[in-house]
């Protein structure tokens, strides 16, 4: 009997945040068991809901958006994004230079196999949001990681960087602000991305879902606002406005589009294969953009989420063996181990050992292609209580763990 195997394009794909750990932590759910989760960034069921304003949009234009639209979106919406773009001081984005699609995960796929030949080459940050390796690698591209620094906030290292930069080279990604770190690069960075970029003719992917959820009055830049070279920018509401379900993302280009027809080509080909985006989902992005964002009272000092924030990074820096850097956007911390205290020489297996034996989950460092095993993922979207129960049972689960080899 013939034998069916998956593809072998997928052999060096990897999505941990949904991996191997998770799935051991479902299979103690459907026997009963209590687990805390703190792995994936996904607000509905922490008790975050959507703002009335918004899903009665989507509501009241139901019986208007059932069929399908342009297949780079509603006309309104993307109107209402290239306003947006504007706003962030993003030159030359016209209506039909933007694409709405089921979430910016889709967009990330389609950017990527418009683009890739076989042995091209994209730099990716580590650590990175892992769709973005999967989607290079997918496309029959190299994702070649440089390193973002812990001991500089987690900045992108420059000089790492350049030493990564070959003739098979066609772009950079930037995560800002940054998925799995929360951290928030200053303009001055940016501008040296930037001019790594012109001087390689790289395009620029910059994925800033996290844009309108920065703490403590800082601004987030735009890197499309700071040069005409080709760029590509991801944006949408599943975070910001509280509706990751109802999957509303979008991209735009802005830059020099001289030399990229062909490649634009290729995006409208792929985003007419597709038919469209969600057209409801679409219809409420125009009231979106336009909303005063509840997330604006959530990130404020004294509201939900910065209260989070503050509580569980003291709890972490007060846990003997751990440390990490205070996040200054989104709602993640990517806290460091001390490998040699716990005999630690597998993340993923820490992850399960103490899933297994405090019911925590979270996500292992590995699974965000940072390559040593001493940093794991936390998102700190749960109720103050549970962080509180959370931190303390890792601390009495850290206070004699010394990990065995399998």
């Amino acid at each position: 009997m013939r034998k069916y195997d998956k593809s072998v394009k997928l052999n060096n794909v990897c999505y941990d945040i949904r991996g191997p750990v998770m799935d051991e932590a479902n299979r103690m759910i459907r026997n009963g068991e209590n687990v805390l989760k703190l792995n994936i960034g996904n607000p509905a069921p922490f008790g975050f809901r959507a703002p009335d304003e918004i899903v009665n949009v989507m509501m009241e234009n139901l019986t208007e958006t059932e069929g399908y639209s342009d297949s780079k979106g509603l006309f309104s919406a993307r109107e209402a994004i290239r306003k947006y773009d504007e706003k962030k001081g993003i030159k030359g984005v016209a209506v039909d230079d933007i694409y709405t699609g089921n979430g910016v995960s889709e967009l990330i796929t389609l950017s990527m196999q418009g683009l890739l030949d076989y042995g091209d080459e994209i730099l990716v940050p580590a650590p990175d949001y892992p769709l973005w390796t999967a989607s290079v690698t997918l496309a029959g591209g190299t994702a070649v990681h440089y390193i973002c620094d812990e001991e500089s906030e987690w900045y992108p290292d420059i000089n790492d960087i350049r030493s990564k930069i070959t003739p098979r080279t066609k772009g950079i990604v930037i995560i800002n602000p940054n998925n799995p770190t929360g951290a928030l690069y200053p303009k001055e960075l940016l501008m040296e991305i930037v001019d790594i970029a012109e001087k390689n003719d790289l395009i620029i992917f910059s994925d800033e879902i996290y844009d309108r959820l920065v703490m403590d009055g800082l601004k987030h830049t735009s890197i499309a606002s700071l040069t005409d070279n080709l760029c590509i920018t991801f944006n949408g509401l599943s975070k910001s406005h509280l509706i990751a379900g109802y999957r509303v993302g979008w991209m735009s280009i802005s830059g020099n589009k001289k030399n990229a027809k062909g490649y634009i080509e290729g995006i409208n080909l792929l985003s007419s294969m597709r038919l469209c985006s969600n057209v409801p989902a679409q219809s409420l992005i125009a009231k979106a953009l336009d909303y005063a964002v509840e997330t604006d009272e959530l990130i404020s000092p004294g509201g939900r989420i910065y209260t989070q924030r503050e509580f569980i990074c003291k709890a972490i820096n007060d846990i003997p063996g751990l440390s990490v850097v205070r996040p200054k956007a989104a709602f993640y911390i990517f806290p460091r181990i001390d490998t040699k205290k716990f005999n630690i020489t597998n993340d993923e297996k820490f992850a399960l050992d103490i899933l297994r034996d405090k019911k925590i989950l979270f996500t292992h460092g590995g699974g965000f292609h940072w390559e040593v095993p001493d940093h794991f993922r936390i998102v700190f979207l749960p109720e103050l209580k549970v962080l509180q129960e959370a931190t303390e049972k890792m601390k009495e689960f850290l206070a004699d763990y010394r990990q065995v080899d399998y």
